[in-house]
């Protein structure tokens, strides 16, 4: 039984992190940690099929999901268009993008250079029809999640000015910011 020559081809992860604010990101095991931690251990149970995770660090520390400026993620695309990267993986697919437009335009930069996405903690690949599928609905729930918390900020705020609150910025005549 002759093992496929396919199968032997290394695959090079890069593994990307990434956590919305600064918060703790001075402390000695940051949530990055964590992420890299565990999509690193992913990888590793994956070295059957040629997996090995790239040592550099794709870490965007206090930058939202909602776009795509964030300079770990730019050195990422950057080394992804010099065809240092086979496969993406994250450890939830927000991590990635908030966005459904940028995440979308993200996945199709991916296809044009031939590398997968895989989130871990959602069991999905974008090598596979189901696995596509499951990434777009994905995709579209974490744009309604942000949508969702930036209408409650709105009208909490709404809600406070109808008060008389102070919501921030330069006081207005009548208004006390205590």
């Amino acid at each position: 039984f002759e093992k496929d020559p396919a199968e032997s081809v290394v695959k090079r992860v890069a593994i990307y992190t990434r956590k919305s604010t600064d918060e703790g990101l001075d402390r000695e095991f940051t949530s990055l940690d964590a992420q890299r931690q565990a999509v690193e251990a992913y990888v590793l149970s994956q070295r059957g099929e040629g997996w090995v995770a790239l040592p550099d660090r794709y870490d965007d520390g206090g930058f939202t999901g909602a776009n795509t400026d964030r300079p770990a993620f730019r050195r990422l695309l950057q080394d992804i268009a010099n065809g240092k990267v086979d496969i993406v993986a994250a450890y939830k697919l927000d991590r990635l993008s908030r966005s459904l437009g940028d995440f979308i335009q993200t996945i199709q930069n991916f296809d044009r250079h031939g590398v997968a996405f895989v989130s871990i903690t959602q069991g999905f690949q974008t090598s596979t029809s189901t696995g596509r599928l499951l990434m777009n609905l994905l995709a579209t729930f974490g744009q309604f999640e942000r949508e969702q918390i930036a209408e409650r900020t709105r009208d909490k705020m709404a809600a406070s000015r109808r008060k008389g609150m102070w919501t921030g910025g330069v006081p207005v005549l009548g208004y006390d910011n205590r």
